[in-house]
């Protein structure tokens, strides 16, 4: 097999470091029995890493496996916290940008959540592009109008003052190509602004998020290499932030007239170079001491629960032999609750269910959650050990 090329800077010197095996396609398709979540598509991960601008990929990555449906669901704004960083995000992008009376491209927009914010608090109009989007008649808004289908140039005749695309250029493999279709779509026009939102790939590596690899990303951007395919494919970069407690990386840009490659290595390289060459081993162990947490459970015969049926539980509960310990996974989204996981079949449950099944134990995939899961937790009269996984 050839040596895998950075999908980012295009170097050639990539270090191959984590194998993770036979892990589900989609962890955000929604299976309506466990017999067919049992047999979801499955896919191996081997990940790469780019020690020239700090880029992180699947570089066994076979798109052919990917089908992006109305049966994806991967919507967070159910979560007051989540709703709470949405609104603050819509309204500093307005104001910092004057979105008042504007036309808005929402790439990858989902059921159009975050658009409408954007749109309703500045009185602009929406366009969302998603093959995943479905019609949905409880909501409808004067203000947006939806393309099921990817973004690309060939939509160049839909003409936006600002540009965003959330928790997508993870998704792609070929990220240049993605970007420089943006590029060539918005053409001559420099006002355009652009706001892209990724997993932080170093909040992964230097907070051993191991639960956040998941086969549909194929990519892992840090500061340094999201700016740096910005840079070369003709934007200027503007500011990146780390967002969300540092689990997302944020970047502003606008159109540049010409190319630019990063003048300067990204001051993080080192520290994530490090994480990089310890990260297999830290894997390893995170399994084996969950795996000795969960034979504890059991021999106590505690009845658990995870609660976060999105990519990190999914992950998890493949992860570890789970299947006959852990039988109901909780989640606030309704239109995963009566659906099952992928791989490893557990039932989606309401917290409302709880107050039946009375667990000892809750593991919580993501804690920026953890205060509104026990205020949940409270206002349903129920106790239990909490856990943040």
């Amino acid at each position: 097999m050839p040596n895998p090329q950075c999908p980012v800077c295009l170097a050639t010197e990539v270090t191959l470091f984590a194998d993770i095996p036979n892990v589900p396609t989609h962890c955000n398709l929604l299976w309506a029995t466990a017999e067919a979540a049992c047999e979801a598509p499955r896919g191996d991960i081997q990940l790469g890493f780019c020690p020239t601008c700090g880029h992180i990929f699947n570089a066994i990555f076979a798109p052919a496996l990917m089908e992006y449906t109305q049966r994806y669901e991967n919507s967070l704004h159910f979560s007051p916290r989540f709703q709470s960083y949405a609104m603050q995000l819509a309204q500093r992008l307005i104001e910092k940008y004057a979105l008042y009376n504007k036309t808005i491209i929402d790439i990858g927009c989902g059921q159009g959540d975050f658009l409408d914010l954007l749109c309703e608090k500045g009185q602009n109009q929406g366009i969302g592009f998603d093959p995943s989007y479905w019609p949905n008649a409880e909501f409808t808004s004067r203000h947006l109008s939806f393309v099921q289908d990817f973004y690309s140039e060939k939509y160049a005749s839909y003409t936006a003052d600002f540009i965003c695309c959330r928790q997508v250029l993870e998704h792609l493999h070929k990220p240049r190509e993605f970007l420089l279709s943006i590029r060539r779509a918005i053409g001559p026009k420099q006002g355009v602004k652009i706001f892209f939102e990724v997993p932080n790939g170093l909040f992964m590596l230097r907070d051993l998020s191991i639960w956040d690899i998941i086969y549909e990303h194929c990519a892992y951007f840090c500061a340094g290499s999201l700016a740096n395919l910005f840079q070369t494919c003709g934007f200027e970069v503007l500011q990146v932030n780390e967002e969300y407690a540092g689990q997302f990386i944020s970047l502003e840009a606008r159109p540049s007239p010409k190319t630019t490659f990063a003048e300067q290595c990204w001051p993080g390289l080192p520290e994530l170079t490090q994480n990089v060459s310890s990260f297999s081993a830290n894997f390893a162990q995170k399994i084996q001491l969950w795996q000795q947490d969960l034979a504890g459970f059991a021999q106590k015969q505690q009845r658990v629960v995870v609660w976060g049926a999105g990519s990190k539980g999914v992950m998890f509960l493949n992860a570890l032999p789970v299947q006959n310990s852990i039988r109901y996974v909780v989640d606030i989204n309704p239109r995963k609750q009566g659906m099952f996981v992928a791989g490893s079949g557990q039932e989606i449950v309401s917290p409302a269910f709880l107050t039946t099944l009375r667990p000892a134990v809750i593991l919580i995939m993501n804690a920026i959650y953890e205060a509104e899961i026990r205020q949940t937790m409270t206002n349903l009269g129920l106790e239990a050990e909490f856990i943040c996984v």
